[in-house]
């Protein structure tokens, strides 16, 4: 039995060292995801563009070698690899409804942090979504954490106080001013 396990991180930097350490600890690529953020466009010499991400998602030199480029409605321009990167690509491309927060929730992530990830990622964020199996659960928790993922419950309480309730896909994806502004205000925020 497997369980998935998320974590969001505001910085890409924290949210690749997370998937390279999963990967040391012997998590399989193919079990490990990560969506980020390309709203400032930092990530397009390093990745390949369009339906290419579903190419590479299975690649052998590990899963950050395979990032390629993508739109989300909602979301903007992104940086993707994994199983949940092809499950994305898979619903762009035939127009399914679900995007992420299908499926996060598909995967077993309850349907009130979906949202919050979504947004998170929206708002400049990575999200990396590991399938652990039993007996890899401890570890790759140990790993999300270590990397300071965010806590749902606290940033779903910080952008409620913002008016927001849950991520909308038809909402306009933010700029990179935008981004750049949050990642300011997140940076400001005390550290747990």
């Amino acid at each position: 039995m497997t369980q998935t396990l998320t974590g969001l991180y505001d910085s890409y930097d924290e949210a690749k060292s997370t998937v390279s350490d999963l990967e040391s600890a012997g998590i399989p690529h193919s079990d490990i995801s990560i969506i980020a953020s390309n709203a400032e466009g930092v990530h397009a010499s390093r990745a390949g563009t369009g339906a290419g991400v579903g190419a590479v998602v299975g690649g052998g030199a590990g899963l950050l070698a395979g990032l390629g480029i993508m739109a989300i409605p909602g979301l903007g321009p992104v940086v993707a690899a994994g199983w949940l990167a092809a499950t994305l690509v898979g619903a762009v491309a035939g127009a399914a409804g679900g995007g992420l927060i299908g499926g996060l929730v598909s995967s077993g992530v309850s349907e009130k942090d979906a949202h919050v990830y979504a947004e998170g990622v929206r708002r400049g964020g990575s999200l990396v979504t590991v399938r652990a199996a039993e007996s890899q659960v401890g570890v790759a928790r140990a790993i999300l954490q270590r990397h300071r993922s965010i806590d749902p419950a606290i940033r779903r309480s910080m952008y409620e106080k913002e008016g927001w309730t849950e991520f909308d896909p038809k909402a306009s994806p933010y700029t990179r001013d935008q981004v750049a502004a949050e990642r300011e205000r997140i940076n400001r925020l005390p550290r747990s």
